[in-house]
This record gives structure tokens, sequence and C-alpha cells, in this order.
């Protein structure tokens, strides 16, 4: 399947398929929608299309688009999410090409390669209806309210773009962003996100005003790639394309900045480099209140562009599983080949969604030396975003990180918390951590619960684990099956 256009014909591809409600009664989008679209996700429910916004005439509003993994799979036309991953680190992964079949293989993918590319187009929907900043644009789009004592209204979905002026990297990242008035918002990039890096070059250069856009609604692989933890200088657009399997379209507004063509609504302006406000508090995917204690910088927006009879896109977050729990485990299949290509001995990897992906990671390793399991936790927590994870278990490969029984009992019979606790004390952590010390700035604590080799147990060796006969197994299986097809065949079997 060719990739989705835009995020209207991701609907009509739900809709098409029996993955979307549409609702017809009128709600609003203060606290009204949101409970409905956590309600629907609580339950494991499909995506959802608002048809009738109070106060807001004409608009229609998107939800859950992400309700699970097998949608996100077919959505990007891929078997498994890995592949994403895979596609990224093929060209430096696969066998050097010797002869010449192989060669002309190779050349094949490189090519590949370049249909990743984004392309430049003067054309996009957007431009359709343009208000001014002095009109009062955000007055005018239906934004949540998603909690009771959120601050205000919040874009909880605004893919945020900036550029970086000298090597024209494309950044585009997911920041909540607060309504403050009609034509003004403070945008929460955290201190470790590479808008933060941005506004930090452009203090360093002396710049009164970083130019940006925020792009709302747009075909499915880019809002994926919106909120993917992709490493600076990493071009976003670039990864979008990989995503999709095919480039996206960029148009450039007047401020210079490059924004998806699809696009269902634009805010063009600018960030006050020195200009900080107050933001929240906000309800958050931590399931807590956030309200930090640091300022954030403050966004003006010069103009709005907005597609005919618009749709709205609108996530919402808190206690876990919502749509954010979906997102972060898609992230975690495509990076997974990455991790494995800089930690070779990683078998698989599980972000709990309890744990709330910043708060627990569990790894399996093939283990081959002592102290492996404290070098991975350690190279884990100095790389990427896995280095704002606060908690690291790590367990052999024959554990599955998905089986939080086997991991529990892994911990239980191996683990000696006077050796295989390690506490990492003053130490960088998620700005949403709401155990943090200071803002951004916490511990973390690593367990190593794999079996040890004799060097990390005192010079003894570990214990063999109980097995199976295999003889007497083949034996036994059979007459159990039978045993228990009859008991089970029985009515009042419980």
């Amino acid at each position: 399947m060719d990739p989705l256009k835009d995020m209207r014909e991701y609907i009509q591809w739900l809709e098409k398929n029996n993955i979307l409600i549409k609702v017809n009664d009128e709600l609003s989008p203060i606290l009204e929608i949101p409970a409905f679209l956590r309600k629907v996700m609580y339950s494991k429910g499909p995506a959802v299309l608002f048809e009738k916004i109070k106060g807001f005439e004409n608009w229609k509003i998107a939800g859950n688009l992400f309700p699970n993994l097998d949608l996100i799979k077919s959505t990007l036309s891929v078997n498994n999410l890995e592949e994403i991953g895979n596609r990224m680190i093929e060209p430096i992964t696969s066998p050097i090409p010797f002869g010449l079949l192989d060669k002309v293989k190779a050349l094949g993918e490189v090519s590949k390669l370049s249909s990743y590319f984004p392309k430049k187009t003067s054309k996009a929907a957007f431009t359709e209806n343009i208000i001014d900043g002095k009109d009062n644009p955000l007055e005018k789009i239906p934004f949540f309210k998603t909690w009771p004592n959120d601050g205000g209204r919040y874009a909880t979905y605004p893919m945020v773009i900036t550029m970086d002026q000298d090597k024209k990297i494309i950044n585009m990242g997911v920041y909540r962003m607060m309504i403050i008035d009609g034509n003004k918002a403070v945008i929460h990039w955290q201190i470790h996100k590479r808008g933060a890096l941005m506004h930090m070059k452009a203090i360093e250069s002396s710049k009164e005003e970083i130019p940006i856009a925020v792009a709302i609604g747009s075909d499915p692989g880019t809002m994926l790639a919106s909120v993917s933890p992709v490493p600076y200088p990493i071009d976003k657009s670039l990864f979008a394309g990989i995503i999709r399997g095919k480039g996206i379209e960029l148009y450039e507004l007047d401020n210079g900045i490059m924004v998806p063509s699809n696009a269902e609504i634009i805010l063009e302006g600018r960030v006050l480099t020195n200009k900080l406000v107050e933001e929240g508090p906000f309800g958050d995917h931590w399931g807590y209140y956030d309200k930090p204690i640091e300022k954030y910088p403050l966004f003006i927006v010069d103009k709005a562009y907005i597609r005919n009879d618009p749709i709205y896109f609108g996530s919402v977050v808190g206690l876990p599983p919502l749509e954010d729990a979906v997102l972060g485990k898609a992230i975690e299949r495509m990076f997974k080949p990455i991790m494995q290509v800089l930690l070779p001995e990683i078998i698989e990897i599980n972000y709990p969604v309890e744990g709330v992906f910043q708060g627990m990671l569990i790894v399996s390793i093939k283990k081959r030396y002592p102290g492996q399991a404290k070098k991975v936790m350690s190279a884990l927590w100095g790389i990427g975003q896995s280095s704002l994870t606060k908690i690291i278990i790590v367990v052999d490969n024959d554990v599955d990180p998905h089986d939080l029984g086997k991991v529990i009992w892994s911990i239980s019979c191996n683990v000696n918390p006077e050796r295989d606790v390690l506490i990492l004390s003053n130490s960088h952590s998620d700005a949403l951590d709401p155990s943090n010390l200071y803002p951004s700035f916490g511990s973390k604590l690593g367990i190593d619960a794999t079996r040890k080799m004799p060097e990390e147990n005192w010079g003894k060796p570990w214990p063999k684990i109980v097995e199976e006969d295999e003889e007497i197994l083949r034996k036994i299986e059979p007459l159990v099956n039978n045993y228990l097809k009859k008991v089970q065949n029985n009515p009042n079997y419980y």
C-alpha cells in the first residue's frame, strides 16, 4: 500500500476498515471530548471522529488515531515495526559487496534510501484559509482542556518545527503547548529535547527570536516521526520518509521554516529567546499534574493556516494505558534494531506500559563476561532517550522481558541486593518525573537480574536450573493432554 497522503485519507482508511467511531452528539473540547477519548482507549476501542464540536462550527476533531500496534503496522504496510529501524541501519550492517551481482544489489539499496528524502512543493491545502495573528487565530481552534485542574487549553499533539540555521536540519518534536490567548502560547520543550537545543544555540548566538512553525494533523508516518526520539543531527523530515517508505513533501513558509504540506493546521511564528513564562499545571502521562518550577519560552503566532472543513487532532494522556502508550511501544519496536547495533548483546527490550517509558526498561542480554549487565546499564544511560530511563532491569537471554512473571522470578532468585543493585545518585532525569529532586535531576536504579558467573559470585558456581528429562517428557505429555481433555470437556469443570 502506498503511504497515506494525509490525515483525511487515514481517517477514510480507518472508516473503511471499521476502526472508527463517528460521534454525532455535540461535545465540548473542554473536558468532554478528552474524557470520551480516555474512556474509549481504556476500553481498547478504535479511533474516534467527533462531528459536532461545541463552540466550533464546521470543525471536526479526531482522536485515538493510534489505538493499537497492529493498526500502526497495517497503516505503514510493515509486518513488524522493527523493519523501520532496519531501514536505517541496513547500509552500515549489510555485508560488503565484492561480486558484481552483490554490488548491483547494494546500489539498489542505496537508491531506495534516496526515495526517503523529502521533496519541496509550492502547493499546500492548508493555504486555503490564512488568518493574521492579530485576528487571534488560537481562539478559533478547538484546543483541549484535558483535565479539570489543567492551567488552560492545550495543543496536545503539536508538531513543533524548528530549523538549525547553520546546517539546515529540520527538527520536529511533539511538545505540549499551553494557549495563553488568541496569538500566544507557551511551548514546553524540556531541557533534553531538540527544540531546547535550538533555543540554547539561539541564545549563544545572541538571537532574540527563533522562527518556528507548529503543524497539527498529518499522515500517520509523519505524526509518528515527530514524536520519535531521533537524535540530533538526524533530520526529522528524513526520518518521516524512512517510516513512511517514501519522502514527505515540504512547503516553505514566509519565515523560512519547512512544514509538511499535508498538515491540517499550520501556526507560523517565532519564539522569543529571552522571554520565559510560567506554564501548567497539566495532567501528564505519569498520571500526575505537572507544574514546572522552571519557565518556558513564549510563542508568538504571526499567521495561522487552516484547511477548509478542518479536522483538529488531539491526543490525551493520563494514567496508562492511553494512546501515548501505543506510540511508546511503536517507538520501542522501531528503535530496537538500532539499540542492538550499538549493544549487540541485547536480545530483547521492553518498556512496560505502566512504567511510562521513562520510568522502566527491561533488557535481556546474551551474557559472555562478568559485569556485562552493568556495562549495558551504563551504556543505555549514556545514549539518546534511554538516558532518561529511571530504572533498568537486565535479565538473561532465556528470559522474555515481556513476561513480567519471569522477570519477577529472575529478580527474586538472581539478585543479591548488596551486589546486584546499582544506584546512580545526582543524575539527569525525565523532566516530568514527579519523584525528581529538582527539575530534570534525580537518580537512577539498575538491577542485574542475570545469573552470576563465578567472578561475580565470590568464586562460587551458579546452581543449575531444573529441567525436564526429554525422554520422560515425550512419554508424559500425550498422557497429560488426554486426561486434561476429559476433565475440560466436563460441563461442571471450573
